[in-house]
């Protein structure tokens, strides 16, 4: 056999290895959603964002964590500073050195954020067998196409898997998850939680409206910045027509 038949031989086995690993990690990608959060007039859906931290405290703070929201913040999607300052104080926060040196536990104030369900993260572990349920905080701006992507993961349970993915054990196949296969079972089920707005909560509101929480919490500031954007376009809008009547007034006296 030549060298050259001996390199293309290599070549092709090495292919032929390698194709399952290539299918296994095959990702389907993420369903498009069309969101009010989405486009330069974008915005946050109050009512949904809301329901959306309902959704997060019943289903998913058991495991996830939003450590870099402050409760305090919650006005910016319609909560009233008692609201807050109730939900505040459900949570416990330890504080201190008091004037003994000694860590010491308070109810929360507007100004805490909120508890994580675990004081680290080899305590997640453990409770998890091993894997680690990562913060929510920032995961829309994490993940491209964070929104629909985890739209997607939370309603793409329940799919029987392609012959080429084999489901570990422990696992659960998901097409929109890295591999096929999440340590997470299906978190959500028609009528998890009760809407006190009466909404449906079936996977798809719930999955939409956590999203909708999630979007505003990874960037709270997103309407001022598009408000401030379209505002600086009105302005350079106004001042580029602006001198250009007075280049046209100065060209006209000089001609």
């Amino acid at each position: 056999m030549t060298k050259h038949n001996v390199f293309f031989v290599a070549i092709l086995s090495s292919l032929l290895v390698a194709s399952p690993v290539l299918a296994a990690g095959d990702v389907t990608p993420p369903r498009k959603l069309g969101w009010s959060f989405d486009g330069m007039f974008g915005r946050v859906d109050k009512p949904s964002a809301q329901r959306g931290l309902q959704v997060y405290k019943e289903v998913c703070a058991a495991c996830h964590g939003i450590k870099r929201v402050a409760f305090r913040t919650l006005t910016d999607i319609g909560f009233s500073e008692a609201e807050i300052k109730a939900l505040a104080a459900s949570y416990t926060i330890k504080d201190g050195p008091n004037d003994d040196g000694e860590m010491f536990e308070r109810p929360g104030l507007p100004s805490d954020k909120f508890v994580p369900p675990y004081a680290n993260e080899q305590a997640a572990r453990a409770a998890q067998n091993g894997a680690y349920p990562p913060d929510l905080s920032l995961i829309i701006k994490a993940r491209p196409d964070g929104a629909n992507y985890l739209y997607s993961l939370l309603t793409g349970y329940g799919q029987t898997p392609p012959d080429h993915v084999h489901v570990g054990e422990g696992m659960h196949y998901n097409p929109y998850f890295a591999g096929g296969q999440i340590a997470m079972a299906a978190p959500m089920s028609d009528g998890q939680v009760t809407y006190a707005d009466g909404t449906q909560a079936s996977v798809d509101q719930m999955a939409k409206d956590v999203v909708s929480f999630l979007q505003w919490a990874a960037e709270p500031e997103m309407e001022h910045r598009k408000q401030t954007g379209i505002k600086v376009l009105i302005y350079l809008a106004i001042f580029t027509a602006f001198m250009y009547v007075a280049k046209r007034r100065l060209w006209r006296k000089l001609h």
